[in-house]
């Protein structure tokens, strides 16, 4: 490799061997780039960075990468991903019948030794560390798969297949960074899939993670950043989208599959956007605005929450009973405008039973702002089936459920003034005080 190059190709790398230990090969890499780019200012040249290109195959990692240098992109030849957990939930003996068993495309297989009590850093296929200033910028992931094997708890089902947990984590950024992208990525069978902390101008676009126990964490604080257009699905106790301390936040266009504890989870996160979003989940709690998020808009998504059809996850939920809310609002100043939410369960199945479920829940905060958000609620029969694809598809295309839901669609807590309903439920489905908070339901005909 001759010095002016800063491309590389892991599988042509003459130290190491990228599909015993890719880890290392990278390592290997990371450490040339550091040898070969030294001076900060040569002619107005500085450290440029590098390529890294994983070709398509099976690598597995057994060594951490450890990212410290800015303008590194390492990027592969295909996401990969296929649901593990379809395979691991039909019989051994009808594998040899299958196309493929496992994920493909430019795959990295997470083996890190497991060690006790290692953090959710130490247990990273990918950490990105570097402090000092400037802040680590423009670090690229793309285009290729992290797959986590195996889950391993004890939790779910009785198949630890089902339990979301493994203790493995596939990126984790833990220090303050600028411009990061990680783009069109497949991350399957996590514990926690990707993990940035404390992260400015973000970028988090058209990536496939699911089946992963927490898909998209962003921690600490941050700005101006985005995750859009992204398929996510998570396990039910864990996060599919969840920010904190975050401000001018845009969460947009994401396809967000049912099973998470949450499809949007933003904890004290402020002047932001959740809007053009498809979020299907099977339980309460769909989007939570928690620990004070204030002024927020929340618009134009569609929010579904139906029961899990799939047999092996029929007793699973996250915990929360239905006057939680589909939306549940702690904090100020927030807007929800133009939201379309499908209600469509058995009404035997509700908890508390006999109270009606609360589709958009003001737990506390005042000044927020509720308006022409349309809901259908349904009372239908339920049904189960063996097939994770199919039971799916019927659940989604089925309307026939003719018997009216009764709900609240707007629930005020009496401690929560301020606040401004419009048109977002005829009047008897509106529970506020009216003497603290301006309401106007939806006309009735008739």
């Amino acid at each position: 490799m001759t010095s002016n190059n800063n491309h590389y190709d892991v599988t042509t790398w003459p130290y190491g061997d990228a599909f015993d230990d890719i880890g290392a090969v990278i390592n290997s890499i990371i450490a040339d780039v550091k040898t070969r780019q030294t001076g900060s200012d040569e002619g107005g040249a500085g450290k440029p960075g590098a390529v890294i290109y994983i070709p398509p195959g099976d690598y597995r990692l057994r060594t951490q990468v450890i990212i410290d240098i800015s303008f590194l992109r390492i990027q592969g030849a295909g996401h990969g991903f296929t649901s593990s957990s379809i395979r691991f939930n039909i019989p051994v003996e009808q594998w040899p019948d299958l196309h493929e068993l496992w994920p493909g495309g430019s795959r990295i297989l997470a083996d890190l030794p497991k060690r006790t009590g290692e953090s959710h850093a130490e247990s990273a296929a990918f950490l990105v560390r570097r402090e000092g200033a400037p802040r680590i910028s423009s670090v690229e992931f793309a285009n290729f798969c992290i797959d986590g094997l195996h889950f391993t708890g004890e939790e779910g089902t009785g198949n630890p297949e089902n339990s979301y947990a493994n203790g493995k984590t596939g990126i984790y950024v833990a220090s303050a960074n600028d411009s990061f992208r990680v783009t069109e990525m497949g991350l399957i069978y996590l514990e926690r899939a990707l993990i940035v902390c404390n992260a400015d101008a973000l970028s988090i676009n058209d990536n496939f993670i699911a089946e992963c126990g927490n898909c998209i964490e962003l921690r600490g604080w941050g700005q101006a950043s985005k995750i859009t257009d992204n398929l996510v699905g998570a396990g039910p106790w864990g996060h599919s989208i969840y920010a904190e301390h975050h401000g001018g936040l845009l969460v947009t266009a994401n396809n967000v599959f049912p099973r998470g504890a949450s499809s949007v989870h933003l904890e004290g996160v402020t002047r932001s956007s959740v809007t053009a979003n498809r979020l299907h989940t099977f339980y309460p709690g769909a989007v939570i605005l928690a620990a004070g998020s204030s002024e927020n808009i929340v618009a134009t998504n569609h929010i579904l929450r139906d029961h899990e059809p799939w047999t092996p996850f029929l007793e699973i939920d996250n915990g929360m009973d239905d006057d939680f809310g589909l939306l549940h609002i702690v904090g100020n100043n927030n807007s929800v405008i133009g939201n379309h939410f499908s209600e469509v369960v058995e009404i035997s199945k509700l908890r508390p039973a006999g109270e009606r479920p609360v589709i958009i829940h003001v737990a506390d905060g005042e000044g927020n702002y509720i308006a022409n958000n349309h809901v259908v609620a349904l009372d239908i029969d339920g049904s189960s089936s063996d097939s994770a694809f199919a039971a799916q598809v019927d659940a989604l295309l089925s309307t026939a459920g003719t018997r009216r839901l009764p709900v609240v669609a707007v629930n005020v807590a009496a401690t929560a003034p301020g606040n401004t309903i419009l048109d977002s439920g005829v009047d008897a489905e509106v529970v506020a005080d009216r003497s603290k908070n301006a309401v106007r339901g939806t006309p009735t005909i008739g």
